[in-house]
């Protein structure tokens, strides 16, 4: 029961990643990466090269959605490859047991610190693969700004909202 409500969390992440967020235009500067959510709140207890398949699987797929070559890919990886040690950073050993990342499960002050640092990853890693240069650099680091900081926000009002 609980894998059929994980896949729908999915399925509605990814569907209103391609049908909302992509075509969200704030002055061609914004562009959540909500479907990043799927990622932050994955079981804890897999081993990291599990970790790295299922976010390689999500950025491929992903990148075929969003006719993309690859930026998704690479950014998932990189936040899966990241994610362990910022558990083992921000996260205690015994919530850590429970096997769930969430702000039911850790502290909200921990949970915040770990979904920033890889929201704002994610979004630097997209954004300088799909702009390749640095000519508007200014633009790029107000677009990250912009597009971590919703993300974020849809991201932890999110998880408030479903651990109530």
């Amino acid at each position: 029961m609980k894998q059929t409500k994980v896949i729908i969390q999915w399925f509605i992440a990814i569907v209103l990643q391609v049908l909302l967020f992509n075509n969200l235009q704030l002055w061609g500067l914004c562009q959540p990466q909500v479907y990043l959510l799927c990622l932050l709140m994955f079981p804890i207890t897999l081993p990291r090269w599990a970790d790295m398949l299922i976010g390689m699987a999500l950025g491929f797929f992903m990148d075929i959605l969003c006719n993309s070559i690859g930026v998704h890919t690479m950014a998932c990886i990189l936040v899966m490859f990241i994610r362990q040690p910022l558990l083992a950073t921000f996260v205690q050993e015994h919530e850590r047991l429970t096997g769930e990342i969430s702000t039911q499960t850790v502290s909200m002050d921990a949970f915040i610190k770990y979904s920033i640092i890889l929201v704002f990853l994610h979004q630097i890693c997209i954004s300088f693969l799909s702009a390749w240069t640095f000519q508007h650099f200014a633009m790029t680091v107000l677009q990250i700004l912009i597009s971590a900081t919703i993300a974020e926000g849809i991201i932890l009002g999110y998880n408030i909202i479903r651990t109530r």
